[in-house]
């Protein structure tokens, strides 16, 4: 069975080459870590636009 690559895992969630894996001192197991705790920027970006256009709550008093 193979082993998932950090290279792979940078990519696929859109981050410029070497965003983590360039990172000096960093393991294998710490690179995937932080690839795994990381916000996919795309996600990141469509979270915003679809909160932007939520109307606004009216609040009665």
């Amino acid at each position: 069975m193979g082993r998932l690559n950090p290279l792979l895992v940078e990519w696929l969630m859109g981050l410029p080459e070497g965003h983590v894996t360039d990172v000096p001192g960093l393991t294998r197991t710490a690179q995937l870590k932080a690839l795994g705790n990381g916000v996919v920027p795309q996600q990141a970006a469509a979270a915003l636009r679809a909160l932007v256009n939520v109307p606004a709550l009216a609040l009665s008093a």
